[in-house]
Formats: structure tokens, sequence, C-alpha cells
């Protein structure tokens, strides 16, 4: 089989590597972390938490899955799965983590596209009911519960590092990433979404359109724009987008009022897929 379950996984008390005894993970210090029954292990210390339940809730992440299985989104996976693959040598197992993976439908579609390829997988959420959602759907890869502030990975073990709509963390990227590894980062474009912000914002924000430069420990690859029109048809479609997003806590009332009312809607799609190496001589 081509997808095998990651193993580099470090102990998220004292950086220390972790391995598997049955059901459950132990560093060399005694520490052990319980593989939950649907095939997660919850890596998050309390003491690293800001709040009980930190990211996204139950309700936004059934959302999400719901949004994503509909394929809305399928040719920014497509577009994350050609990045990912290029390049990597077929005669060894490359090791993949997805920073922020939610309910796994990125490295879902990585998983299936790979061919002969061969990858160990993991996706890692701060969200419990993320990592729980992807765990339920998907038993090919690893899945925890943790943070990109610190990541549990044992430095230097991944080739490929995928940060899709979320929050990157360069150091920490930067440590568990090999040298000539690759981070794949996708972000918000000026458009992406316009009909939508326009319907429940009063005024949008002038966007920034100068490109940020490398960040510290990386040099830039190739990006690529990925742009398409959406049409939504159902108030249900229109609420999912709504509530996989962080517009759902920003907008008013009345803004999302105006997105309730509506029964169809085409937005735009436009993001940005940017690739990072690690350099080689830090």
């Amino acid at each position: 089989m081509s997808i095998t379950p990651f193993q580099a996984l470090a102990c998220p008390l004292d950086d220390e590597p972790l391995q598997r005894d049955g059901k459950v993970w132990r560093c060399a210090h005694g520490h052990s972390f319980d593989v939950a029954r649907q095939g997660y292990v919850h890596l998050l210390p309390v003491q690293n938490k800001r709040s009980r339940d930190p990211g996204d809730s139950k309700q936004m992440v059934a959302a999400r899955r719901r949004f994503l299985n509909a394929g809305h989104y399928r040719p920014i996976a497509e577009a994350v799965s050609r990045a990912a693959l290029a390049g990597l040598p077929t005669d060894a197992t490359a090791n993949c983590l997805d920073a922020g993976c939610g309910e796994g439908y990125y490295l879902r579609e990585l998983a299936d596209a790979a061919g002969e390829q061969p990858l160990a997988l993991l996706g890692l959420d701060i969200s419990k009911w993320a990592v729980l959602a992807a765990a339920k759907q998907d038993k090919r890869a690893s899945w925890v519960v943790g943070s990109n502030a610190r990541l549990p990975v044992q430095p230097g073990t991944l080739d490929r590092l995928l940060c899709l709509f979320g929050f990157p963390v360069y150091g920490e990227f930067a440590r568990a990433l090999k040298p000539g590894g690759e981070l794949l980062q996708v972000d918000a474009g000026p458009d992406h979404l316009r009909e939508l912000r326009e319907i429940i914002y009063p005024a949008l924000k002038p966007e920034r359109t100068a490109e940020p430069p490398a960040p510290e420990g990386f040099m830039p690859l190739a990006a690529e724009t990925i742009r398409y029109p959406l049409a939504l048809t159902g108030a249900e479609r229109i609420a999912d987008l709504l509530a996989m997003t962080p517009h759902l806590y920003r907008a008013s009332a009345e803004g999302r009022a105006r997105a309730a009312a509506l029964d169809s809607l085409t937005v735009s799609v436009d993001v940005r897929l940017k690739r990072f190496v690690r350099d080689a001589t830090d």
C-alpha cells in the first residue's frame, strides 16, 4: 500500500521521539498518549490550550465537511496534490504533514492522487472535532490533535508540509522540514468570496497587493493562482460556506441575516498557492 501512517511523532511535553506500542504512544521519559477508539491521538497538553475547546466547533467542522465533500474546492485540492507530489522520489516514503488539516479533505485528496508514490501522512489540527471527523473518514493517515505553535513532530523529518487557509508558524515549519523539503501554503486572494463579503459587510477593507518576502529559513519556488466562479444553489450550501469561514463571526447580525435570505449565489474562488523550499544552508 502506498499510503502509510506517519511514524515520526514527538512527545509534546519533552520533544522526545514517540514510539507506538499497541494503542499507546510513549516516549523514553515515560509520557504516554492513548490512541482513541476512532484512531487519533491527542498531543495538545492542557497547559498549551488557550481555551477549553480550541479551534473550530463541531458545527463548523460539519459545515466544512458537507461543503468540501460536495467538491466545491476540488480544483484547489488538485493543484495542492500536484504540487505536493512533484519531485518526490518514488523509491522512498515521503513524510507529509497537513498543519491545520480540518476534517481531512485535502489529505484524502492527496492520498487518492498519490498513485504508486509512497507517502506517510499526518493530519494535525487544534480542534478535536476536526480531528475526530478526519479520523472517522479515513484510516490511511495518522491524525493528531495538536498545535502549529509546537508541532509534535521530530525535527528534520518532513518532505512536504501543507498549510491551507491556516495559521503558519514558520519557525516550527522550518524545524520540522528536511533541508530541501517544501512548504505549500494556500491563502485567500483579493477576490476570494468577494460577492459574499459584499453582502455581509457594509464595506470591504482594501486588499494588500504586495507579495510578502519569503519567510526566514525558506526560499520561494513557483506560485500559482487558482481562480474560478462557484455557483451555489440552496440556502443550506450558502450557510455552510459562511459557517466554515471566519466571516461567520466577523459579520454583524444584519449581515448574517442578508446571507441567510439568499437561495442562490455565485462567488469568486480566488486563492494563491505558494511553494517554499527549506533552505539547506540554515
